[in-house]
């Protein structure tokens, strides 16, 4: 089956106002660049996005929002982006924090199909406010549910017409988990080759998760925070 559509602005044709989005990557490191700047040009409004991060200010996730597209932010780390303290101190954006594991658990769940899972991180604390705690040998653990998201928008380095993405070290990070999760999963790669060309051993992503697949026009790659060594 192919999967291949031309361009990130066919790929995010349909999704609408109030969707929730899953968006791939950490920090800037393997994020959906080309259809982030898609739905700013389609100008959708009301998203919930789930993200390990918000993006800085002129970059990722963070274009959405000074574009005023994002109504709930779900997400782990948010300390990179002026605009989204902003939003969030005047109450425009409601947000909710949690850990960086029951973030990666919750995809997980839903791409596994299971509706919830027990976790102790968050136990005791403000996280645990209105969940229920369960005793397991002695320990207390939370239920969280699974996520339920419209789309899943997920980058790799490689793939092939039916949808079977690979990813390239450490911008694999939260992609591949989203990529399972999304009732409509769309990846934009770097390159794209044939069926059949892809090794079934280096494929991280079976293409019967992927729905829309195309090959990105360009791809920025910034370093969110560069730190080199001083000359001896």
């Amino acid at each position: 089956m192919n999967k291949v559509v031309n361009g990130a602005d066919e790929a995010i044709r349909d999704i609408p106002d109030g969707a929730t989005l899953m968006l791939g990557g950490f920090g800037l490191c393997g994020i959906p660049e080309n259809c982030i700047a898609a739905l700013v040009r389609k100008g959708v409004r009301q998203l919930t996005c789930i993200s390990n991060n918000a993006g800085v200010d002129d970059f990722g996730i963070g274009l959405l929002l000074k574009q005023k597209q994002v109504k709930k932010m779900i997400a782990s780390y948010v300390g990179e982006n002026a605009e989204f303290e902003r939003q969030l101190l005047s109450g425009e954006l409601e947000v909710e924090l949690i850990p960086q594991g029951t973030l990666a658990t919750r995809c997980l769940a839903a791409g596994y199909g299971m509706p919830a899972v027990f976790t102790p991180a968050g136990v005791g604390t403000e996280v645990a406010e209105g969940k229920e705690t369960r005793q397991f040998n002695g320990k207390a653990y939370l239920l969280e549910m699974a996520f339920e998201a419209d789309f899943a928008i997920v980058k790799a380095w490689k793939a092939d017409t039916e949808g079977n993405l690979v990813f390239r070290e450490t911008a694999r990070n939260f992609n591949p988990l989203m990529a399972m999760a999304g009732k409509i999963t769309i990846a934009e790669v770097e390159e794209l080759v044939p069926a059949g060309e892809l090794n079934p051993d280096h494929v991280h992503t079976p293409g019967i998760y992927v729905h829309r697949v195309f090959r990105g026009t360009s791809f920025e790659k910034r370093i969110e925070q560069r730190t080199v060594r001083k000359k001896a």
